[in-house]
């Protein structure tokens, strides 16, 4: 492990300038640096590199970071990576941390794990090339695939010899351990062996060989094919490496070392069935592609393509079962921010045959033309043909589920519009199941979340209680089911039973919004919170808090964005600005602790750039211009943001209110409930608004 001074020497030592000409034409333009994007297509300089920040940023991508950022963005490294990459580029030696003995003896064994996997890569490519056997059987079956010798290469494919052993005795023989030899999965110990030359047995044994490489270059795994015609239909015609310390097929994607700077530079991705798929698809001239190999995806394997791109297209055979491999995991890459297309190729061909009969061109040009969005390609999976009503409203609620689990707002609305018009129905209707997915998605959200955060969020409450009544009082409002007239003090609420329901009380004066127009304005207070976080967490705001032991504390930014938000077990909308506000929570006290630079160098790649987003300035004021907000401003800023996300909050309550209550005018009983606690909600409303133009005066 790289200890903590050493890495702050590394990062001080990096200058983004310097980093980014290495592989960017830069040219002076004011104060900056402009040049084109190295991350899409740039065809007007778009990337602006800030020496006086020390981070770069292109205005049409949004890509960028600091010089470590920068580094795992262009070189798709991992922090730790890019950190030894500039400490070699500034002849800084790496002093590692002590590791404890545990560590030691786990570091030692998974680099001894990949030094394995690497000295049979090479092994099995040598049999291909070189063996009589290895291009008799191995390189005739890669030829018959139509591979060119260099794919071959590119790919490291290789072959094993039909001799059980041969393997494992050169292994032994070249001083490789038995353990590591069973560890990587490599060998298998075979119990009833009579010598020590049958102890271990190959498991890829006369087979075509691919290799599973990394992100990180590193041979991790292997998978290996029968190649003898009689295994047809036979489930072990593929035979893969079981899971080791350094290999878990879930977290790893087929070709995804081969394709990652395609990936980053078209931004996007083709996902493919198989090993050949990928291997012709490459052949063929399109490099973008990657194979989860029968797998359901996994969280690992889309965060990985996640840090690569947002846009992925599902490319499969047109037969059953490629139509149900397309089907799986939607869900799971829609809620990952991912925007799918889906590809079905004519029946009879797959990636692989089809990449053999086209060129480049004519494949780009099949894909730009038939290729069609997850809505389109459920309904003509789920819909054809089904006439039974039943039915029909299942297929329509699985979609419909689909595209609740879309985290962007704008994006979720646009395809239920879209959903709507296809499907020839009221977009009401779907608003409403789409909501009532939402919600009961949100309600076990928060039953994880308060199982998991239970005593700290009590501790944290207790403290803002107290510490808020004795600084000062608002007409705000702390908790979402009473309203108050200051924080701590709670107005039970009165008979409202008689009161009619005021349809545009919903944000006073601007009329009724939809749900969609509340989320999307939460998303953006969100922002606006989290960027007052990243760009003053560590300053003073409020001094002089007396906690409930007596004690006095001063509260930072981030703190009282903490506290605040934890008193009501509120969160911010987007998960990753919650991990941003809990670390700099966790560190704003900290001595020299600087929140903006802390975040721009992050190890998270997204949260380096979200950093360096914020930061950015579109417009470089003069130093007589700039100004240095006091903590009185400070404080008011925050107060009206918070006070804000709270109304949005119950305005969202309050439209979901209002379509409950459309639906139970046959039931007087929940009708008055609901009427009860509408009009509660909207006394809330109103104190807030009061307490906001008290904050604009």
């Amino acid at each position: 492990m790289i200890d903590r001074p050493t890495i702050e020497r590394i990062l001080a030592a990096a200058d983004i300038v310097d980093v980014v000409s290495e592989f960017v034409t830069l040219k002076k333009s004011g104060a900056s640096y402009k040049g084109l994007c190295p991350f899409h297509d740039d065809t007007t300089p778009s990337f602006s590199v800030s020496p006086s920040r020390n981070y770069c940023h292109c205005f049409t991508c949004g890509k960028g970071g600091s010089p470590v950022g920068f580094i795992m963005e262009h070189e798709q490294m991992t922090y730790v990576e890019a950190l030894r990459w500039l400490a070699k580029k500034y002849h800084i030696e790496i002093k590692e941390r002590e590791l404890t003995s545990e560590e030691k003896q786990q570091e030692s064994e998974r680099e001894s794990l990949f030094i394995v996997n690497e000295w049979a890569a090479k092994y099995y490519q040598e049999i291909l090339q070189n063996d009589a056997d290895g291009r008799a059987i191995g390189m005739q079956y890669f030829r018959s695939r139509g591979f060119r010798d260099d794919i071959i290469q590119k790919f490291r494919l290789g072959f094993s010899l039909n001799d059980r052993y041969a393997m494992p005795r050169e292994a032994i023989s070249k001083g490789y351990k038995k353990e590591f030899l069973i560890k990587t999965g490599l060998c298998y110990a075979r119990e009833e062996a009579t010598d020590e030359t049958s102890a271990l047995a190959d498991r890829f044994c006369g087979r075509a060989i691919f290799p599973w490489i990394g992100l990180n270059g590193k041979v991790v795994g292997f998978g290996g094919r029968k190649l003898d015609k009689a295994t047809k239909g036979v489930q072990q015609k593929y035979v893969n490496s079981p899971d080791s310390a350094i290999y878990h097929k879930d977290h790893e994607l087929y070709g995804i070392y081969q394709a990652r700077k395609a990936i980053t530079k078209d931004d996007r991705v083709f996902m493919v069935e198989g090993y050949t798929d990928v291997i012709s698809m490459h052949q063929c001239g399109i490099e973008n592609v990657v194979a989860n190999s029968g797998t359901a995806l996994s969280e690992h394997q889309i965060h990985m393509l996640r840090r690569l791109t947002s846009n992925i297209v599902l490319l499969y055979d047109g037969d059953g079962a490629g139509i149900k491999a397309a089907m799986r995991g939607t869900d799971m890459l829609l809620a990952n921010g991912m925007n799918i297309k889906v590809l079905i190729l004519p029946d009879g061909d797959d990636p692989d045959s089809f990449a053999q009969k086209h060129t480049t061109e004519q494949y780009r040009e099949y894909i730009e033309k038939n290729q069609t969005d997850f809505i389109q390609f459920k309904i003509d999976v789920m819909l054809n043909g089904v006439t039974d009503p039943v039915k029909r409203s299942d297929a329509i609620s699985s979609i419909v589920k689909s595209v609740s689990v879309i985290p962007d707002p704008i994006v979720r609305a646009a395809y239920l519009q879209d959903c709507a018009s296809r499907l020839n129905m009221p977009e009401q209707t779907l608003l409403t199941r789409m909501n009532s997915y939402i919600s009961e998605e949100k309600k076990e959200r928060k039953r994880r979340q308060e199982r998991q955060n239970a005593s700290s969020e009590t501790s944290a409450t207790d403290f803002v209680s107290q510490s808020d009544n004795a600084a000062h009082a608002t007409p705000a409002t702390t908790h979402m089911g009473a309203a108050t007239s200051s924080p701590g003090s709670t107005i039970a609420s009165g008979p409202h039973n008689s009161q009619p329901i005021n349809r545009r009380a919903v944000s006073p004066g601007r009329g009724r919004r939809t749900a969609q127009d509340m989320e999307f304005r939460l998303n953006d207070i969100s922002r606006m919170i989290i960027e007052a976080v990243i760009r003053h967490g560590e300053k003073i705001i409020k001094s002089d808090v007396q906690t409930d032991d007596g004690s006095v504390m001063s509260l930072t930014m981030a703190d009282y964005v903490y506290y605040n938000l934890a008193a009501d077990e509120l969160q911010l909308t987007i998960p990753l600005y919650n991990n941003i506000l809990t670390e700099a929570f966790e560190n704003s006290h900290h001595e020299g602790f600087d929140t903006q630079q802390h975040f721009i160098n992050h190890p998270d790649i997204e949260v380096s750039r979200i950093a360096c987003s914020i930061a950015q300035d579109h417009y470089v004021l003069s130093k007589s211009l700039e100004h240095q907000p006091s903590p009185e401003e400070l404080l008011q800023h925050i107060e009206r943001l918070l006070l804000d996300y709270r109304r949005n909050i119950i305005d969202q309550k309050l439209v979901l209110l209002l379509q409950e209550i459309e639906k139970a005018a046959d039931n007087p009983q929940k009708l008055e409930q609901l009427r009860t606690e509408y009009n509660t909600l909207n006394d809330i409303i109103k104190n807030i608004s009061r307490g906001l133009g008290n904050r604009l005066r």
